[in-house]
């Protein structure tokens, strides 16, 4: 199961669908009506409190019996967010930058949401470590990343996996014209209208060469710094300095914050603990184990 809180581009309105883009075949799907506008449904709506997300994410846990995928939207600062949902028993926390997106969303949930992923990965990596939690949960993060230097940043500040949406679409022939919601997409990526759907013209071996190139690029520079794989430099924040451009406002910036190291005693920076995080069996599942033991009872 993943968290993901501090949603930048539709902080509570995940998978904005206008109605007019609603076909029969999509309203079947999410057993809807035709011409129905849809957002994504629960639980990717807004959640208050850690209790709410531990219950959500006991809920689940009890639900699934599997690892799934789960995203929730929290509107609260990441460090303050990311022990309880780790203490909460997340198996991802997947913290999603301001940037990327295509313009599904509307104008109003798109402008001044967000803020950005490295502010939200340092702080989510800062607190693990200090609650002693960071080798119990997977940290992911995504939002506008396009390239093998931002990959090798991420892991930096302490990420293991990373999301590369956006320049998905871009290799697929997305040109971001940024007009998913009108259904008129000019290049077939984003439609429902058949007519334009023609000419897409995107195929997997096109996002493969994207992924190979980016891997290329992260090795390059992993092997500039002496390193031979990514986790070999998840949390070494060392690496990392301020850079001077001689402008007094930004040059004034204190980025110490974002470059604190935790040491937490631990061997590792990262997720090592392989197996699933496990949740207290309900009433329920007491209850019928005692109703099956009474009717072998009854029938030996």
């Amino acid at each position: 199961m993943r968290l993901k809180f501090a949603q930048g581009a539709k902080p509570g309105e995940g998978g904005q669908l206008p109605g007019f883009k609603v076909t029969d075949l999509i309203a079947r799907l999410r057993h809807s009506t035709k011409g129905v506008t849809l957002i994504s449904p629960p639980p990717h709506h807004d959640i208050y409190s850690i209790e709410d997300l531990a219950q959500l994410i006991y809920d689940l846990n009890k639900l699934i019996r599997m690892q799934k995928l789960c995203e929730v939207s929290c509107p609260v600062r990441y460090r303050y967010c990311g022990a309880g949902v780790a203490k909460a028993k997340a198996d991802v926390i997947l913290v999603s930058g301001h940037s990327g997106g295509t313009g599904a969303s509307p104008q109003s949930s798109i402008k001044y949401a967000g803020l950005p992923w490295e502010l939200g990965i340092s702080e989510v990596h800062q607190i693990l470590s200090l609650n002693g939690l960071r080798d119990k949960v997977i940290l992911r993060t995504d939002g506008g990343i396009k390239t093998g230097r931002d990959i090798v940043k991420a892991a930096i500040l302490g990420a293991e996996e990373y999301g590369i949406g956006t320049a998905s679409l871009v290799a697929m022939g997305c040109i971001m014209v940024r007009q998913c919601h009108s259904n008129t997409c000019p290049v077939g990526v984003c439609t429902q209208d058949e007519k334009l759907r023609e000419k897409f013209g995107g195929t997997p071996e096109k996002v493969i060469n994207l992924f190979s190139f980016i891997a290329e690029e992260v090795r390059e520079i992993l092997a500039s710094l002496g390193y031979t794989s990514l986790k070999d430099v998840i949390g070494k924040t060392e690496l990392l300095s301020q850079a001077h451009y001689g402008s007094s406002d930004l040059d004034n910036l204190d980025l110490n914050p974002i470059l604190t190291k935790i040491d937490d005693g631990k061997i590792y920076d990262y997720h090592s603990e392989k197996f699933r995080n496990e949740v207290p069996k309900t009433l329920d599942d007491l209850f019928e184990k005692m109703e099956s033991n009474l009717l072998n009872r009854v029938k030996n």
